[in-house]
């Protein structure tokens, strides 16, 4: 794999991850809040972008390993 093409890779995990933890944080004020429905669609996307952020890990260690 091109160094371009990891860097790109990991400026996308680093980029989700940023992402992820800004909606668990929200997630957790809506919880607190007792606001369910947005508390629910908080997390179910910071757990699907957690996912695909952790996919971007497999394929680099499966490149690099």
């Amino acid at each position: 794999m091109k160094q371009s093409t990891t860097s790109a890779l990991l400026k996308a995990y680093n980029s989700l991850q940023e992402i992820v933890v800004e909606l668990y944080n929200e997630f957790q004020k809506a919880m607190e809040n007792k606001d369910d429905a947005d508390a629910s669609l908080l997390e179910a996307r910071a757990e699907i972008l957690f996912e695909q952020a952790e996919a971007i890990i497999a394929v680099l260690e499966e490149q690099n390993g």
